[in-house]
């Protein structure tokens, strides 16, 4: 089980969502921390934002809109990093 640790920039992020899809993040949000790489989540590595973060980021789904960024941090934190719609990357 995961830490899971909210950037300014994801607190910012949320906030411009409706509350069902506020609902929908944090109910995703609860399968991440206990395991980041449930089948449900499609994580996978964001390659082009490594040139960005020394460490790597990954994305998950909450749905097929909606995708939370994140990266580890110090072993069993995860910084969350963002969210936001598919077609706004």
């Amino acid at each position: 089980m995961y830490k899971l640790v909210s950037s300014k920039s994801f607190e910012k992020s949320i906030k411009k969502f409706s509350k069902k899809e506020q609902r929908a993040i944090y109910s995703k949000l609860q399968i991440l921390e206990n395991n980041p790489f449930y089948p449900s989540l499609r994580t996978k590595k964001v390659l082009r934002l490594k040139n960005i973060f020394e460490d790597d980021v990954f994305e998950s789904s909450v749905n097929m809109d909606i995708r939370i960024f994140w990266r580890y941090q110090d072993g069993k934190i995860i910084l969350l990093v963002n969210v936001s719609h598919h077609d706004m990357l």
